[in-house]
């Protein structure tokens, strides 16, 4: 990645030209708003985000990973497993124990066009590094209106896993998704997995990606259509997971299994139970979150983040003024049609 960073500045090619070359090479996001269901294989978490990190590397010379044993130890999480060997240690950086230090070279590396995918061993880690997700990467492409691009992702583990400390257990994705300029996704499954991640690396602006530990060796089926290379999720599209009719559930990450399961054991209480996959936490979809709403009229939300000003609260709050903007103007059709036969 130096090298290529090196390269780049020593040949005098400006910044607009390289940035403006990148932009080139971004494949467009191959929609994927029909649900999918032939099929094929189970595919754990762990070797979706493997997949996806790999064909992304193979298809554009641009991204690199970088983080603390990603490389000759395979990741922590053998994420990146196999990579370091396929793609040789420049683009698969093994960093020292400074979160500040490599990421801030990861944000630095995107402001001349590369696209780096940076790995926290777990997002509590990110605290030493927020100085630059946020001043550096997010700021700058919030304040240029998107004129400065700043194609990197942040990944890791979020949330608790077993037998970690409270300094190790939090849910970031409400504190990162409060912050103009950056697009924070979660997913569940292994095709969310897959297609997000293939989103996030494609996208210009900075993405933080929140996985969960819990979930790594988690199989879900995945359909034909998620194995092939260019398929893409969209940024900002939530999933029905179960349809319903009696209250809505929204979920993101590992909590989106617990919604599931709750579900089953509404049903057999004859409660029909709509959960939704958010995948998106900002983007949200929340056009989904309020049409499911509308139908049931009750809605629960599902996090495992802080009981305050978390990710559940703007979800009620949207659709609380949803409903509210839906009624009066219900209110307002039906006085002016009361004013309009009293006046004939």
């Amino acid at each position: 990645m130096l090298g290529l960073l090196r390269q780049k500045i020593g040949s005098g090619t400006s910044s607009a030209m390289i940035l403006g070359q990148s932009r080139q090479l971004i494949r467009p996001a191959v929609s994927a708003l029909r649900n999918y269901s032939s099929a094929v294989k189970e595919m754990t978490v762990r070797d979706a985000l493997n997949s996806a990190l790999d064909e992304e590397m193979s298809a554009d010379p641009k991204v690199f990973l970088m983080g603390e044993e990603v490389g000759e130890y395979q990741g922590a999480y053998k994420i990146t497993k196999g990579l370091l060997d396929k793609y040789g240690p420049d683009r698969v950086l093994d960093t020292p124990i400074t979160e500040a230090g490599f990421t801030g070279i990861g944000v630095g590396a995107a402001y001349y066009g590369l696209r780096p995918v940076v790995e926290f061993m777990t997002f509590n880690f990110s605290m030493q590094a927020i100085d630059h997700i946020i001043n550096s990467a997010a700021k700058s492409n919030y304040m240029s209106a998107g004129q400065i691009s700043v194609p990197i992702v942040f990944r890791g583990p979020n949330g608790a896993a077993a037998g970690v400390g409270a300094q190790h257990s939090q849910c970031y994705a409400s504190w990162y998704a409060s912050c103009p300029g950056l697009k924070v996704l979660a997913p569940y499954s292994s095709e969310d997995a897959r297609g997000l991640m293939k989103a996030a690396i494609r996208d210009p602006d900075p993405v933080v990606f929140l996985e969960n530990e819990l979930l790594y060796g988690e199989s879900f089926p995945v359909s034909a259509e998620a194995l092939d290379s260019s398929f893409c999720l969209p940024i900002g599209k939530a999933k029905i997971e179960r349809e319903g009719k009696d209250v809505t559930i929204t979920a993101f990450s590992k909590m989106v299994g617990y919604a599931l399961k709750a579900a089953e054991i509404l049903a057999k209480e004859g409660i029909s139970a709509e959960v939704i996959n958010l995948r998106s936490i900002r983007p949200l979809d929340r056009a989904t979150i309020n049409t499911s709403v509308r139908k049931t009229n009750r809605l629960v939300t599902v996090e495992e983040g802080l009981p305050q000003h978390g990710v559940g609260a703007e979800i009620w709050f949207a659709s609380l003024l949803n409903l509210f903007s839906v009624l009066i103007v219900t209110r307002y059709l039906s006085l002016h049609t009361l004013h309009s036969s009293v006046f004939l």
